[in-house]
């Protein structure tokens, strides 16, 4: 592989006072970073990129996200996600991917996510209606092909959809309640089979930037004998283990009423299933007890801002998790909840909104642990040791931005202007395991007009297909509109959103 030699950067140094180191020079080989010092001497065979003053720093890594929906950025108003999810995947066949659309989409949420600095991803994938081995492939060959950092787990529900949700048994008619009984079409050993499948032919792929994840996509929407098998092989493998939790209030009333009035972090810590290892996704519905259990077991929390404000589920207590220890980064989710595969968003608005959550200005999370959670704190969560570091031996998973772009002239404070300022536009260049993947704003490991061709054509076609699905399944809206409704009624003891003020008559 070979060696590039960064000369004249500034590498970022969010602790000290000016946020970045003097110039300094950086050596990449081998995929890490080799040697970092004022001056570097050149060798045969070394590639130099001048950096004339620019910033070196990590790559984002995007901590939790639906590569599945790439391609529905735009398609859905703002909708309470048991709503919402009603829309994004219904299991119907028709629309069932094939192999080439699994990959384009991908390919279209790797584009935007290195064009803007993104680097590392954790792609909680689901299937609709099911994983199966050739889309498996697709999905991961895009990761490959495009240089980027991934882990991919199969996010996808084992259990009946009525069993997933509170009282909406009691809410539907007797035909689709029958409908609704029924189980995921796989169960869980043949999701097993899919695993063995992706651990087998891609884990630790990619020259290692590939490796595999499980995912019980939420412990209410599996059995606990699945939910172990995915610990099991997390165990063994030593991956991350990804669990929505606790995203809305509609979750918390579901522990109410299914599992004596356990909430979902303390139901999968009774199991046994709570582990350093785990990435709890959202952690919004979350009490002190729920806080404690997290911090005892080192499990991690992916903090998801924008789709959290984007389906009204609420904001995550973000400091109270901090002064635990608990680890937390930062994720898009999904391009249909975002609208977006941006990471600079994100983490501007995971510096902004927690201001809402707290009258106390001294408790809002400041822009360097912001800035930690986007890199360091995705590194953790990915369980890719020292990734989001700048010293020797880490991962070099870095981009080069511009200082004398517009979000930083004039430059006052850099950490906050690259929390506050920065959308991506300012990235000159990206590599990933110490291989360049993108200059100038522009993909390089594929042929990206082509791409984008042929992405525009296959999915203004499936555009007719999408909102045959959306009709069909708006038919249920109802009684999932009445359980959502009981829900909100319920006083759970807590509370994650602004509250409602009445307009005075």
């Amino acid at each position: 592989m070979t060696t590039t030699i960064f000369r004249n950067v500034h590498l970022l140094a969010p602790e000290s006072a000016e946020g970045m180191s003097s110039i300094c020079d950086l050596k990449t080989r081998n995929g890490k970073i080799a040697e970092i010092s004022e001056s570097i001497t050149v060798t045969s065979g070394d590639e130099v990129i001048e950096g004339n003053g620019r910033l070196l720093m990590p790559g984002l890594v995007n901590g939790h996200f639906h590569s599945s929906v790439n391609h529905m950025k735009g398609r859905l108003p703002g909708l309470p996600l048991e709503i919402f999810m009603l829309y994004e995947c219904p299991e119907l066949e028709i629309l069932r991917p094939t192999p080439r659309e699994a990959y384009l989409r991908t390919m279209l949420g790797c584009m935007e996510m290195l064009e803007c600095g993104t680097t590392a991803v954790q792609d909680d994938c689901f299937f609709v209606p099911e994983p199966e081995p050739d889309v498996i492939d697709a999905v991961v060959q895009a990761y490959t092909d495009s240089g980027m950092r991934a882990r991919i787990a199969l996010d996808q529900p084992e259990v009946s959809e009525l069993e997933k949700l509170p009282y909406l048994a009691d809410m539907v008619p007797d035909e689709l309640r029958r409908v609704l009984a029924e189980p995921a079409q796989l169960c869980g050993q043949g999701l097993l089979e899919q695993y063995r499948h992706l651990l087998d032919r891609w884990h630790n792929t990619g020259d290692g930037r590939i490796q595999a994840a499980v995912s019980c996509s939420a412990p209410q929407r599996v059995t606990p004998e699945y939910f172990e098998a995915l610990d099991d092989l997390s165990k063994t493998h030593d991956l991350p283990f990804y669990a929505h939790m606790l995203e809305t209030k509609t979750q918390r009333v579901l522990g109410i009423e299914k599992y004596g009035g356990r909430s979902l972090v303390r139901y999968t810590h009774d199991l046994g299933l709570l582990s350093e290892r785990m990435n709890i996704i959202h952690a919004i519905w979350i009490d002190e007890a729920d806080m404690d259990l997290i911090a005892e077991q080192g499990a991690k929390v992916a903090h998801n801002p924008i789709s959290n404000l984007r389906l009204g589920s609420g904001i995550m207590p973000f400091r109270a998790l901090a002064q635990r220890g608990i680890p937390i980064c930062l994720g898009v989710d999904e391009a249909i909840a975002d609208d977006a595969i941006n990471m600079w968003s994100v983490v501007k608005l995971a510096g902004m909104v927690h201001s809402l959550s707290d009258p106390d200005y001294r408790q809002w999370p400041q822009a360097k642990e912001i800035l930690a959670a986007a890199t360091t704190g995705g590194g953790r969560a990915m369980r890719v040791s020292d990734l989001g570091e700048l010293k020797v031996g880490a991962p070099a998973d870095l981009i080069l931005v511009d200082l004398n772009a517009l979000p930083f002239l004039p430059l006052n404070n850099l950490v906050r202007q690259l929390v506050h300022c920065e959308l991506g536009r300012s990235v000159d260049l990206v590599m990933v395991e110490g291989r360049i993947v993108a200059r100038n704003g522009r993909i390089t490991m594929v042929d990206r007009g082509a791409l984008l061709e042929e992405a525009r054509d296959l999915f203004q076609q499936k555009s007719a297909v999408i909102n045959e699905a959306g009709e069909a399944v708006g038919e249920r809206l109802g009684p999932y509109l009445a359980m959502y409704d009981k829900t909100m009624g319920v006083d759970v003891g807590i509370e994650r959103r602004l509250p409602f003020v009445s307009p005075v008559s």
